[in-house]
């Protein structure tokens, strides 16, 4: 990552809202050298989430573990092992949950570690507390909520889509297998956001109910926006009509709407115009606003002031964001592609190369009937010539820049620190 971008970035930041004590992305001698002598991220990255553990007092992987355990997940495991060796996408889902590096159950951590930065009303009784952990017992479960709600998503998306409209209704006797998957897909997302839904109730919070409900809108939203092949994956618009669109009603003057009210859905109108403000609408519906209400609503139970709950909203949006754009960047580390794997079609690289270059748009319209029909090798290719990487580092960089603007707003703290170390540890060499 180039220090000078991110200098340049700080020294904007700190023109436009002064904010004291602010410790900004390798703005330091020590973070600079932080950055420049770290030669394994995955290390760092790991080191960083075993630091916040500790500081929560216990392995948040463990914290759903009595819903893992129950009857009907029992089950669903059971029928998912039927599965093993079969073509449906739940099999994969179920492998990057298990497998995956980037574990779940860090949003939970998150959520912990901002409700542990900035602690608790003077009006939150002793019993509400988990005083070995440091933050409240509701807080705990609402940390169980965001994971068990980002992972009911996940398996819900690996419905396959067995027919297309005009065959329906065909024998499909012969796909028996992925018939069974699609139930369990179903069944296991259904149960998780059943139980999450239920543990939210359970808070009997009503501003903190309505928050929440206003995240899962943005998350069932982000499945609607622009044009889907038949699986319902994401494809890019054309970036000719885009364009022809952007020039007659873009308004660069429109104020983003979560900035005045953060529950009123996001307009779509005009924002398919432009890279980046398309690639951070589809990223907040689909995490953002989830992170940062979360963190929002921890603060919202701890019963502290609306200002600073926003703080804490805009904090996980922009973590949530800087996140996606780290994960956008990891199949275009590689010098080639394997053979057998894709990536987005609406990651950050894809949309600014398409805005750079409009002609390999030719190549991804191949996978309006399915993106299997794209040859992603080749698509691959041309974005590692391109001006897309960099501009996905620089939009990483702006994210973690902002992400760490509304984190120094907190009171110094271990939690605080905490939640620098997984920033830090997000950014490339």
């Amino acid at each position: 990552m180039s220090l000078s971008r991110i200098y340049s970035l700080r020294k904007f930041l700190a023109n436009s809202s002064p904010i004291n004590n602010l410790r900004c992305i390798s703005s330091t001698k020590e973070s600079r050298d932080k950055l420049a002598t770290k030669t394994d991220s995955k290390n760092e990255w790991n080191r960083a989430l075993s630091e916040a553990e500790k500081i929560v007092g216990y392995q948040t992987s463990f914290l759903s573990l009595r819903y893992l355990l129950s009857d009907e997940i029992t089950n669903l495991a059971l029928h998912l092992r039927k599965l093993v060796g079969s073509p449906h996408p739940l099999v994969n889902t179920a492998k990057s949950l298990i497998y995956g590096e980037n574990n779940l159950q860090t949003w939970g951590l998150i959520v912990l570690l901002v409700s542990k930065a900035v602690g608790q009303s003077p009006e939150v009784r002793d019993m509400e507390q988990d005083k070995s952990a440091g933050v409240l017992i509701s807080q705990r479960t609402l940390a169980e909520v965001v994971e068990m709600v980002r992972t009911a998503n996940l398996i819900h998306n690996g419905v396959f889509n067995l027919q297309h409209l005009q065959n329906s209704g065909n024998n499909l006797s012969s796909d028996s297998d992925m018939i069974f998957g699609n139930k369990i897909a179903l069944l296991g997302g259904d149960y998780l956001l059943g139980s999450a839904c239920a543990q939210i109730g359970r808070l009997k919070n009503q501003e903190l109910n309505e928050l929440m409900c206003t995240a899962f809108r943005d998350m069932a939203d982000s499945h609607f926006i622009g044009c889907r092949d038949t699986q319902n994956n994401p494809i890019p618009s054309d970036p000719q009509k885009k364009k022809e669109e952007y020039n007659l009603h873009n308004n660069h003057d429109d104020i983003p709407i979560d900035l005045i009210d953060n529950k009123k859905p996001f307009s779509l109108k005009d924002v398919m115009g432009s890279p980046e403000d398309e690639w951070t609408l589809r990223h907040t519906l689909a995490e953002g606003t989830l992170l940062g209400k979360s963190c929002q609503s921890a603060l919202l139970l701890a019963k502290k002031p609306e200002e600073m709950q926003k703080v804490a909203y805009f904090f996980g949006k922009h973590l949530s964001l800087a996140w996606q754009a780290c994960m956008d960047l990891e199949p275009f580390r590689l010098s080639e592609l394997p053979s057998d794997a894709k990536f987005s079609l609406i990651s950050a690289p894809v949309l600014f190369h398409l805005e750079y270059d409009p002609s390999i748009y030719e190549e991804i319209k191949k996978g309006v009937e399915s993106v299997n029909n794209i040859d992603f090798q080749k698509l691959h290719q041309a974005i590692q010539n391109g001006p897309g990487i960099e501009k996905t580092r620089e939009l990483q960089s702006k994210h973690s820049m902002l992400a760490m603007t509304e984190l120094y707003k907190f009171p110094p703290s271990d939690a605080r620190t905490a939640l620098e170390n997984i920033i830090m540890a997000m950014q490339e060499n």
